[in-house]
């Protein structure tokens, strides 16, 4: 779940108890999209917890309407409505496309929206990759050439929102226009962390982190359902879980959280914010649109990106936490809808012919 909200005091990742969850043993491992003890026939999901749905895989299989795109040594599923001038929402840590059901459709037409679930995420494939920022870049980029996508509005949320930043700041010429909620958006220290430093510093301790992710599922079971306001439904909640039934699945998870560019590291994802924080400075033409909520949105990170973003707006949208588009879906797609059409982001807009925009 890295974000910049992080040092906001009303986080609810600051209230995960470290030394609970430290001493707090795994729990038994699970027989694939059962929920179920491998030492027991009958087990019982754990307290307000839905049970697993079936694997990602089989999933994918049970569901031809939702498009999956064959990309460099593995494959990217997404959800796609409506056509016209695409729009891409892009999820961040640790959720997948499921973060984006309600809004694709309700931001209205025209626009082809797509939502894809980030290499090693939600029904995506796992390939055995380091899962850097570069990687997920690259397989997005992938992506992206794969369905000719152009002229590109982007949505992104967390994580999503810094993928979005880093597309469009090394392709300038075929972006419309980007939005974000809770964005990883700049090099942080410590100190701005605030009262979730204990969590993310274990979380980049060598083998502590590993067994808080891999092993106890810190994220999925402990991290998100209390970061949206009104509670995940059990069934929502055993979305977001399915795609990590093992340890291995849960990589990604775990290097999201040390590739939060803090102290100057990593090295790349510090150098590839510092390129992409240039670019939202200089990027005049660019629309850009702010989503913040209470007590979700750090007014440190608020008052930073309005004086160091050009051709931003700022829309305060009431109580959500951290992913907010499960608290305020409605809002959320109101104020795209709205945004979306003030700078008339819908419209086609056709290149000179025979030429093609590219960064």
């Amino acid at each position: 779940m890295a974000s910049t909200n992080e040092a906001h005091q009303q986080d609810p990742r600051a209230r995960i108890n470290i030394r609970r969850q430290l001493e707090r043993p795994a729990g038994p491992a699970l027989r694939p999209g059962t929920g179920q003890d491998c030492g027991s026939a009958a087990a019982s999901p754990p307290p307000h917890r839905a049970q697993h749905r079936a694997p990602h895989t089989s999933h994918v299989q049970e569901r031809p309407d939702m498009p999956t795109a064959h990309v460099l040594d593995s494959e990217i599923f997404y959800r796609e409505v409506g056509e016209g001038v695409p729009v891409v929402f892009l999820h961040g840590n640790p959720t997948s496309s499921y973060l984006w059901r309600k809004i694709l459709p309700s931001v209205g037409e025209p626009g082809r929206r797509l939502a894809p679930d980030l290499i090693g995420m939600g029904e995506s494939g796992k390939p055995g990759i380091a899962y850097t920022f570069d990687d997920h870049a690259r397989y997005l980029d992938a992506w992206i050439e794969a369905l000719g996508l152009d002229d590109i509005v982007f949505v992104g949320h967390d994580w999503g929102a810094a993928l979005a930043f880093d597309w469009a700041a090394r392709h300038p010429h075929r972006v419309r226009g980007i939005a974000c909620t809770e964005p990883v958006i700049k090099p942080m220290t410590w100190q701005e962390f605030g009262p979730a430093r204990p969590l993310f510093e274990a979380l980049r301790t060598p083998g502590t982190g590993e067994d808080m992710i891999l092993n106890k599922n810190l994220f999925i079971e402990e991290v998100l359902p209390s970061t949206a306001v009104s509670g995940l439904a059990d069934e929502d909640l055993a979305a977001y879980r399915a795609p990590y039934p093992t340890p291995e699945s849960r990589k990604p998870m775990l290097q999201w959280a040390r590739s939060m560019p803090l102290e100057g590291e990593p090295a790349d994802v510090v150098a590839r914010t510092e390129r992409f924080d240039e670019w939202l400075a200089s990027s005049t033409d660019v629309p850009k649109l702010f989503l913040t909520f209470e007590p979700g949105t750090d007014p440190a990170l608020i008052e930073w990106c309005a004086s160091h973003i050009t051709a931003l707006e700022i829309a305060k949208l009431g109580k959500a936490g951290h992913d907010a588009e499960e608290d305020q879906p409605d809002a959320i797609s109101a104020a795209l809808a709205a945004w979306l059409d003030k700078h008339h982001l819908r419209a086609e807009r056709k290149a000179p012919q025979g030429t093609r925009t590219k960064g």
